[in-house]
């Protein structure tokens, strides 16, 4: 099917969403809907009302349409990605957030309403591996009252952090920091003074089979060893040895290695109520863990699977 040579928007888009269900697309008609609104600069629910599109821009969408198909992300076509609410920018050198991290978020805002009774001082939050800034600029938009920084070592995604920081206007809340997460003197200081730490980390093992989108995104934010837990190895002995006593934490994983993350942070003695919670699909997404008291009988303690919104 080729594209046409005139006509309206909705033509476009009703090519458009052929040729990517026939490129093995998923979700090839709501892509279409973005792709072509995008392209002519329209909200997607308003190209029924573009009666002629004009051949330049016919051919911006069938160029976009066409990298597509090729299996470059639809968000490094569009430039953005929706996380949380959130409009951010993101592109080639960058992470995409995912959907499923979002559950990370809203565990995060939970801890912190639980915190506001509790805490003497401003609740303070720490995101590691901030990459576009996903996870820090959703809690501070969610958690207007608590303080949060975004460390990250990639200065290419640095400059799509700082860029969304300024897009969402969070800068008076959210500061950003520079560094790699291993590095103990850089991190421990802000860990020391932290209430709640999240962190998306690279996870997947680099013998994994991933989608062709996923070859787009930068190898280092996505891989991490033959079993994908070398960086949360390396990361759960620096948390038990900063965090202070009842600071909780939480950790993205591989579905694969949900046990392995658990037995990384009760292997380091500093952690209670370590737990497993399960995505909206059942998968095992992400542990939780409470930095222990010395003496503390539930120290070490592995609590099993909670779901998701526990």
């Amino acid at each position: 099917m080729t594209a046409p040579e005139g006509g309206s928007a909705d033509a476009l888009r009703r090519w458009a969403a052929v040729r990517l269900a026939e490129a093995g697309i998923d979700s090839a008609g709501a892509e279409a809907a973005e792709l072509v609104a995008q392209m002519l600069g329209v909200d997607p629910g308003r190209l029924l009302l573009v009666d002629e599109v004009p051949a330049e821009l016919r051919g911006r969408v069938v160029a976009a349409v066409e990298q597509r198909c090729s299996r470059v992300p639809l968000q490094h076509i569009t430039s953005r990605a929706f996380f949380a609410g959130l409009e951010l920018t993101v592109g080639p050198g960058v992470f995409i957030p995912r959907p499923e991290t979002e559950l990370l978020a809203e565990w995060a805002l939970a801890r912190i309403a639980e915190l506001r009774e509790s805490a003497g001082d401003p609740i303070r939050v720490v995101d590691l591996c901030s990459g576009s800034g996903a996870l820090a600029l959703a809690i501070s938009a969610g958690a207007p009252d608590a303080t949060v920084t975004a460390v990250e070592r990639s200065e290419r995604a640095l400059s799509y952090l700082r860029r969304n920081l300024e897009a969402t206007g969070l800068t008076e809340r959210v500061a950003v920091v520079r560094a790699d997460v291993t590095d103990v003197a850089a991190v421990a200081p802000l860990l020391a003074s932290a209430h709640v730490v999240v962190s998306n980390p690279p996870y997947v093992p680099s013998g994994a089979e991933v989608s062709p989108e996923v070859a787009h995104d930068p190898p280092e934010a996505v891989f991490s060893g033959d079993c994908g837990m070398d960086l949360i190895d390396q990361l759960a002995p620096i948390l038990a040895s900063a965090l202070r006593v009842g600071a909780s934490v939480a950790v993205e994983h591989d579905d694969t290695t949900a046990d392995l993350v658990r037995d990384a942070l009760t292997a380091t003695g500093g952690f209670a109520a370590v737990r497993t919670h399960d995505d909206l699909a059942g998968r095992p997404r992400f542990v939780t863990a409470v930095r222990a008291a010395v003496g503390d009988p539930a120290r070490s303690g592995a609590d099993g699977v909670e779901g998701w919104n526990t």
